[in-house]
């Protein structure tokens, strides 16, 4: 009895989960990219392994823009053609996690009218690089417990009236599954199976050794479910990629609408 009670229990609440997940994932009115897209040299410009931050409009996107004081709300890894081909329409280049739908893979197309930026990280031989593909590959299908509503709910909420620096510790509440979908967790996973940093937590210790004083750094791995899509923007370890601009870029040739 007790076991049927808590089964029905769980069902519905899934179900009022997927239906704030499914209200979350719709798009905001008004929505529109700061700078026009150039679509084609960003399909040239990306690698393996290269982090794809989008300035999301759907409505989850304006509450973490807002609790991590960021214009990212989404991150995605470019995986190339390592991804499945599809039998007809543009192929999958891109596997992210939807809070709805949980680890999937996307043609790139999808974010072609979005504001975006390439983090690439420095450092990494082609083999850590697939590796960290692979590594988002293996985990397509991945889905989310999102029976935790409470852990949901807050994102309705865009704007809590919280002082500033309490704002990012928001999205830890719950750490729950709905947290992990949100956070960019699994990418942040996926660097760390190679033992790549993103932003490693730094801890001063003072020593002394022989009447010297002697500062270490210790660095640690902050866990993966409190990423959010500005820490790899943020990241030193990460370069900023921008399409076509390089060192054949000469402002003399702009044509200026004046």
């Amino acid at each position: 009895m007790a076991k049927g009670l808590k089964a029905t229990c769980n069902t519905i609440l899934d179900r009022i989960g997927r239906h704030f997940a499914r209200k979350l994932n719709e798009p905001s009115s008004g929505y529109k990219p700061y700078t026009p897209s150039d679509f084609a040299t960003l399909c040239q410009t990306l690698q393996v392994g290269d982090v794809l931050l989008v300035e999301g409009r759907e409505r989850i996107s304006g509450a973490i823009k807002y609790l991590t004081q960021s214009t990212w709300s989404h991150a995605a890894l470019y995986v190339g053609e390592m991804a499945r081909q599809e039998a007809e329409g543009e192929p999958h280049r891109l596997v992210e996690v939807d809070l709805r739908e949980g680890c999937i893979s996307v043609p790139l197309s999808k974010y072609s009218s979005y504001n975006t930026r390439i983090c690439r990280p420095k450092g990494l031989s082609d083999a850590d690089r697939h590796a960290v593909a692979q590594y988002m590959l293996d985990n397509i299908g991945l889905t989310y417990d999102l029976r935790n509503i409470f852990d949901l709910f807050r994102y309705f909420f865009p704007t809590p009236p919280v002082p500033v620096r309490w704002r990012r510790k928001m999205l830890s509440i719950g750490s729950g599954d709905p947290t992990r979908a949100i956070c960019s967790s699994l990418i942040a996973r996926a660097f760390q199976s190679v033992r790549y940093p993103i932003l490693p937590n730094i801890t001063e210790v003072d020593d002394i050794a022989g009447n010297e004083f002697i500062r270490r750094e210790l660095y640690h791995i902050r866990h993966h479910s409190l990423f959010a899509p500005r820490d790899f923007d943020l990241s030193p370890w990460f370069e900023i990629v921008k399409p076509g601009l390089d060192e054949t870029f000469d402002r003399t040739e702009l044509n200026w609408d004046i």
